[in-house]
């Protein structure tokens, strides 16, 4: 089974479960014979919607959690009553190294509060943060942190940049990344009391290549491989992404249909406009791992339909061929005296 990546996936978390999380793991099982699925959920109800499909057996298990975790309940009161959630059950999977990856579009507090509590943070990671790829002109950047820490310290700003700057070598295949911090201006002694401290510490990190500022405006242009924020900051910049995404193609559709002149225009253009918008489909990227635990988690949206799901579920096997947990470790986990002996 080494060869094979197990995926423990919370079919009951997201505004489209079962159903959509169910279709994403028969998708993706279709597509890879590499990939076994572990649903975590109320079994009966699993078993009734996943005799809608054709697919091979032997890829997908119901592993029965009685207990669903719902959006709005406080993310550590949860985890700690719910012990068999779809969650929890699916978390202590991968803890107990009967799968090497989670997935779930379930509540986000209570996947990075089990994320931290039941699957563990590598030694010597301080906080592990959320780190979704976002679409730009030159293909995709990494965005670190968009969720997990809303008040960072400068040392764990650092950490992002090493971790991202590992997940973009291995998993895209950026030699030597572009790390930027997000600030207000270009110059160095711009920004809050966050920015200017880390600032110097990026710097002087050998680990990283560390090019300096990067303007909100500038991110859509691809110009950074990994965009290092605190969570509050990143949060503000993925939704705005998605708001401004979203009502662009209603605009641009809005437009295309205003006269005749534009529909026979529009038909013309459509292959070619599906074709870029398709680069820009956030969804195409699967979800968001939780970088830094001695597991593999990954957030997707709450609004998740198949493909994203699927496509998470596929990401997982990169992750697990490219071993970044292990270079994770071994970039941050190790003390320097470790690394002077391993040497």
């Amino acid at each position: 089974m080494s060869d094979i990546t197990r995926v423990a996936l919370d079919a009951m978390g997201g505004d489209n479960a079962p159903a959509e999380i169910i279709k994403g793991a028969v998708e993706a099982v279709q597509l890879r014979k590499d990939i076994q699925i572990l649903l975590t959920g109320q079994e009966e109800v699993l078993k009734a919607e996943l005799s809608k499909y054709t697919y091979p057996a032997e890829q997908i298990k119901v592993v029965n959690a009685s207990e669903v975790i719902e959006t709005a309940e406080p993310p550590v009161k949860a985890i700690r009553g719910k012990k068999d959630s779809s969650i929890v059950v699916a978390m202590k999977l991968v803890k107990d190294g009967e799968a090497d990856a989670f997935v779930s579009a379930g509540s986000t507090g209570a996947v990075l509060v089990g994320g931290q509590v039941l699957v563990g943070r590598i030694k010597g990671v301080e906080r592990p943060p959320l780190a979704p790829l976002i679409p730009t002109l030159k293909g995709v950047s990494l965005l670190i942190d968009c969720g997990a820490n809303v008040d960072a310290r400068p040392s764990h700003l650092v950490q992002f940049a090493k971790m991202g700057s590992i997940y973009m070598e291995s998993i895209m295949g950026r030699k030597n990344p572009t790390v930027g911090i997000v600030n207000i201006g270009a110059e160095e002694e711009k920004g809050n009391a966050l920015v200017k401290e880390t600032f110097p510490l990026l710097k002087a990190c050998e680990d990283i290549n560390f090019i300096g500022s990067v303007e909100a405006r500038e991110i859509p242009y691809g110009n950074v491989d990994v965009i290092v924020c605190e969570a509050f900051v990143g949060n503000v910049i993925l939704k705005l992404y998605e708001g401004v995404g979203g009502a662009l193609v209603k605009k641009i559709k809005k437009g295309m249909l205003s006269s005749l002149r534009s529909k026979i225009g529009a038909l013309l253009v459509k292959p070619a406009l599906k074709a870029t918008l398709k680069d820009f489909d956030a969804s195409e990227y699967g979800g968001a791992p939780m970088l830094g635990l001695k597991g593999l988690v990954v957030k997707t949206h709450g609004s998740s339909a198949s493909k994203e799901v699927c496509n998470s579920i596929i990401q997982c096997v990169t992750f697990k061929e490219q071993k970044i947990n292990e270079k994770i470790k071994a970039a941050i986990g190790t003390t320097p005296e470790e690394k002077r002996e391993n040497e």
